[in-house]
């Protein structure tokens, strides 16, 4: 005999679904929608901000203390080491900042009325934090680290930086080659490991111990790099690709009316369009919308088509492809899934997102000016007594709202396509 109690909670959760389906939020809602996840989730947000920050400082301040003194070379070794655990601390603070809002989604909801589990935060860190650290290092997030470390150990010591054999602000550089050379391959068999463990669905926490080895592999080879060209930017500036392309840049620009201006623009294209796209990115990567591979970005287009042909190329013109595309996938590919899944729910949505994620950066740095124009003190120097605090209320500010305007860009792209399926399937589009 059929429950009835059972079959009236799957009505309710049917007619919930269906009711999501039916009105899904419109583009131009988005800030308010935003809004309203902030004003719901306030709480857990800045308890995951906090105590992130604070763990976070915590450890740069120890890397700054124990970077300098005897065992030089093994102090250098924990240094890196625990910078690499302050960058596991911001994307972990990120995913729970991202997770902590999953309940204020209409599409959480939706998922939920369809008796879809729900996963944890270290469930989620675990599953996306590899593409996470791949996507942090590759568009620069780590520099905001590695300023704030150099700036912490120049406070300490502020004399080191005129003083003859000062060790000061050289805690990320200053690791001896032979020793970068030994702690990454110690980093590298690591991440092998528990990369294929993590591969084979194996371990709680393979994920997040790959991605550890992974980044502590790149700091300790950034320090080998940097021992045996004594400068990273010489290095690059000599490569003969790059410089080839400066070459021909320079003779584009002469035969090319407004090139120059055009390169001008490109670093505002990027920090107005690509950055806010990297982050829709992450929170699509947290919230398990997402396929990292390169053939779901290219589903449905003529490219697929190629691809296709490449599978059945010879396998060293596979492996020789993959190594020359691997910079550009892993830096252009995720970018691209995103933007395609976010146009699924209007083109204007992703316009609207860029436009307010932009909007508050800009409204952070007028606000954290105006922090330190309402702290006057005259006392001299006092301003290093005020810039932490204010810095923190404006941090806190600025990326509680821009995480909770990804989640509701996500959301609303969600719902869209959600209230969009059942109208492809029953009207499927020819070939």
């Amino acid at each position: 005999m059929t429950n009835p109690v059972g079959l009236f909670a799957t009505i309710t959760r049917m007619s919930e679904t269906s009711e999501i389906a039916a009105r899904p939020l419109a583009w131009h809602a988005a800030p308010w929608h935003a809004l309203r996840i902030a004003a719901a989730c306030a709480v857990p947000l800045l308890l995951w901000f906090t105590v992130g920050r604070l763990v976070r400082w915590a450890l740069l301040l120890l890397a700054a203390t124990i970077s300098h003194g005897s065992w030089y070379q093994v102090r250098l070794i924990g240094v890196l080491f625990l910078f690499t655990l302050v960058v596991m601390v911001s994307l972990a603070t990120t995913v729970g900042m991202l997770h902590a809002v999953r309940g204020a989604l209409r599409e959480t909801r939706a998922r939920r009325a369809e008796n879809s589990a729900d996963e944890s935060a270290l469930t989620a860190l675990n599953r996306t934090a590899l593409a996470l650290a791949g996507i942090y290092l590759t568009w620069g997030f780590v520099t905001e680290d590695v300023r704030d470390f150099m700036e912490i150990d120049a406070l300490r010591d502020p004399d080191g930086l005129v003083t003859a054999g000062s060790t000061s602000m050289q805690g990320l550089i200053g690791l001896d080659v032979k020793v970068s050379l030994a702690t990454m391959a110690v980093a590298f068999l690591v991440k092998t490991y528990f990369g294929r463990r993590h591969e084979a669905g194996g371990g709680r926490f393979s994920g997040i111990t790959t991605t550890f080895a992974e980044l502590a592999f790149v700091f300790y080879g950034l320090n080998a790099v940097f021992a045996l060209t004594e400068s990273r930017s010489d290095w690059i500036g000599a490569r003969s690709v790059v410089a080839g392309w400066q070459d021909v840049s320079e003779e584009i620009g002469k035969v090319v009316p407004g090139w120059a201006k055009l390169g001008d623009l490109w670093p505002f294209v990027i920090d107005g369009l690509a950055v806010p796209l990297t982050w829709l990115t992450i929170g699509i990567l947290v919230y398990g919308a997402y396929a990292e591979d390169t053939r779901t970005t290219i589903r449905g287009t003529r490219l697929e088509n190629v691809a296709d042909r490449l599978d059945q190329a010879h396998s060293l013109t596979r492996t020789t492809l993959a190594k020359l595309t691997g910079g550009w996938t892993s830096r252009w590919i995720p970018l691209l899934n995103s933007l395609r899944l976010t146009v699924k729910g209007g083109a204007p949505l992703f316009g609207m997102f860029a436009l307010c994620y932009v909007g508050l950066q800009i409204g952070g740095s007028y606000l954290e000016r105006a922090g330190f124009y309402l702290a006057p003190h005259e006392e001299p120097y006092f301003w290093m007594v005020t810039e932490v605090p204010i810095q923190f209320v404006k941090d806190a500010i600025v990326t509680t709202l821009s995480l909770c305007l990804v989640a509701a860009t996500y959301d609303i792209a969600a719902t869209r396509a959600r209230a969009e399926a059942p109208q492809e399937q029953e009207s499927p589009q020819e070939a």
